[in-house]
């Protein structure tokens, strides 16, 4: 007889898993008529059964053993908002074993062991989709596999974490400092007590790692991403690169050129003309180009529990709609291209300059001069008086120029006895000549 009802194993009951209840709840009549089949969560994996819960028609399905999930022929889906690497990885590996097909949130674990996830998944015939991994409710994972299937995507850039979005979003409308907007962040429950992951850009970094993944078809690793956080971005670091044009966005970078590919995250100076220069709040964008498309952006709320949990029942519906056709296991591709990284000297970009040096004459040429036997040449420049006049702060923009020419200049400013002090260095992206 022919299955009426697709049993699902949901591994994880806290705001993510809680969403995921509700919408299938809520929502069965649509499910029905998208997929043909019925959707039913058989049992719910919680560390503690015994926690009151808001939602109590879960009750007498709840377990603390991952056996009843993993062991029970009739559940044909596990969907993982548990989170972490372990156990959440042998959970996963362990229902595809077992012939299960899985939905996963885990940035974390999709990050760092993706690629042996997803050749598993080819090898046992079923599915793995995990579109809530990196932008909560923004179906762009999805939009790479599928809706650029048949283009060459270059060049991907985003605002993928919210609580450092909001914290530099604070510091730009309202002058704030880093240390007084992170308070309020904590206090609203946009960061966490320890906000390490998201500020320092390791939670960013994830998942830049699973967009280039995907968008190249190689096997980046997190270890691949050049990473900086923005605990030292200053409010007059925003206010000089407002002076000039700009927004600081903490930015994730992934480019290829020919078959050479770049990963990173760090606050970089986005035109404000720029459509992530306007992505304000909690909210992530995403902005892609395919040599045959061109730009496009996708812009929406990258967490909390309704996003998130509905970019979860989407991936579930697909499976469903899979097994329907009998089609498992033929969508989400494991990388298949070899993984070429760019040195340093590959790595192009233009440059956010802000130094203090000794208020005299011929300061200016010299550092011109330097940067010149660099091969670096300026932009725009701003020369304002600091600490009461007895010195000056110089604001550059460069033209494009390598990163480790940049790195060069950097250590040459640090013994140069006309500067001070180099006060910020940031990546500027997303003018003309990018």
């Amino acid at each position: 007889m022919e299955k009426q009802v697709v049993k699902v194993g949901l591994m994880g009951f806290g705001t993510v898993g809680t969403g995921v209840v509700r919408i299938i709840s809520a929502h069965q009549e649509d499910l029905q008529k998208q997929t043909g089949l019925g959707i039913e969560i058989k049992k719910v994996l919680v560390q503690d059964a015994e926690k009151a819960r808001h939602i109590r028609s879960m009750e007498n399905k709840l377990t603390t053993d991952p056996a009843e999930l993993l062991e029970d022929p009739d559940i044909d889906v596990i969907v993982e908002v548990i989170g972490g690497i372990s156990p959440a990885k042998e959970y996963i590996l362990g229902a595809l074993e077992r012939g299960k097909h899985v939905v996963t949130a885990n940035k974390d674990l999709m990050a760092l062991h993706g690629a042996e996830i997803l050749n598993k998944a080819q090898e046992e015939g079923c599915d793995v989709f995990y579109e809530a991994s990196v932008a909560g409710g923004i179906p762009i994972l999805r939009a790479l596999v599928e809706g650029f299937s048949s283009d060459r995507i270059t060049k991907m850039m985003g605002i993928v974490n919210g609580t450092t979005n909001y914290i530099l979003t604070k510091m730009s409308q309202e002058g704030a400092d880093y240390a007084e907007v992170l308070k309020e962040a904590q206090a609203l429950g946009y960061a966490e007590a320890d906000p390490t992951s998201d500020v320092e850009g390791f939670d960013a970094a994830r998942k830049m790692a699973i967009l280039a993944t995907l968008g190249f078809r190689v096997p980046m690793k997190l270890e691949d991403v050049d990473v900086k956080g923005i605990s030292a971005v200053s409010r007059e670091d925003i206010a000089y690169g407002k002076q000039l044009g700009y927004e600081v966005k903490l930015l994730g970078l992934a480019r290829r050129d020919g078959e050479a590919v770049e990963v990173s995250v760090q606050p970089t100076m986005v035109p404000k003309s720029h459509p992530l220069a306007s992505v304000n709040g909690v909210f992530n964008a995403v902005y892609v180009h395919g040599e045959a498309v061109g730009e496009t952006m996708f812009y929406g709320p990258g967490a909390g529990e309704m996003p998130t949990a509905t970019a979860v029942v989407s991936d579930l519906v697909t499976v469903v709609k899979n097994m329907k056709m009998g089609v498992n296991g033929r969508g989400m591709v494991a990388p298949y291209k070899e993984k070429i990284l760019k040195d340093d000297s590959q790595k192009l970009s233009k440059y956010f300059l802000r130094i203090v040096v000794a208020d005299k004459r011929g300061v200016l040429a010299k550092i011109t001069q330097m940067l010149a036997d660099k091969n670096i040449s300026l932009e725009q420049v701003i020369q304002q008086p600091y600490n009461n006049g007895a010195q000056a702060e110089i604001i550059m923009i460069t033209h494009l120029s390598s990163k480790s020419d940049m790195s060069n200049v950097i250590v040459d400013m640090e013994e140069m006895e006309i500067i001070t002090e180099v006060k910020s260095c940031y990546r500027v992206e997303g003018g003309d000549q990018q």
